[in-house]
C-alpha cells in the first residue's frame, strides 16, 4: 500500500537500546506503508540504527536521563530524518577512514561510513550533535536492473 500524504513525526526518547528499537520499528512501518521496497527499508534501517546508537552512545554516554530527539518525514519519494543528542558534538571530518590500513582494527568510524554509504544525504550541524539524513526511494526500473 502506498500512502499519498506524508507521514511526519517528532519524538524524544531516552538513551536506551529499547527506545532505539522502538523508533526503528515505528519508522520501518511508516516506510512500508509508504511503499518503500526491501532494499530501501534495509538501507534506511541500517543507517537509522547507526545514527541512533551514535547519538545514544557517543553523544549521551548511554545516560538514560539524556534524550535523543528524532524528527522524520516519509513521503512517496523520500525518507528524511534528523537525529539530535545532548552531547558536546564532534567533527565528522576528523573521524579516521575505517577502510585505511592503519584504521582497519580501530572501532571508530564504521557507523558513519555505513550511514554515508546507504543514505543519499548525510549532513551534520555545526556543533556536531545532530545528523540529517535523506534517502530517495529507488524506482522499480533501477531495482530491476540490479537484480
Amino acid at each position: 500500500m502506498t500512502l499519498n500524504s506524508p507521514i511526519c513525526c517528532s519524538m524524544v526518547v531516552a538513551s536506551t537500546l529499547t527506545a532505539s528499537e522502538c523508533v526503528c520499528q515505528l519508522i520501518i512501518s511508516a516506510l512500508e506503508e509508504s511503499g518503500f521496497g526491501k532494499e530501501d527499508v534495509f538501507a534506511i534501517h541500517l543507517a537509522l540504527q547507526e545514527a541512533l546508537i551514535n547519538a545514544m552512545r557517543h553523544g549521551n554516554d548511554m545516560d538514560p536521563d539524556k534524550e535523543v530527539k528524532i524528527d522524520y518525514c516519509v513521503d512517496a519519494e523520500k525518507f528524511e530524518i534528523w537525529v539530535s543528542d545532548e552531547g558536546k558534538g564532534f567533527d565528522p571530518c576528523a573521524v579516521p577512514d575505517p577502510r585505511r590500513s592503519e584504521n582497519l582494527y580501530k572501532p571508530n568510524g564504521r557507523g558513519l561510513l555505513l550511514m554515508c554509504s546507504y543514505m543519499d544525504v548525510v549532513e551534520h550541524n555545526k556543533r556536531g550533535n545532530q545528523v540529517h539524513m535523506t534517502r530517495y526511494k529507488q524506482s522499480s526500473v533501477v531495482s530491476e536492473k540490479k537484480g
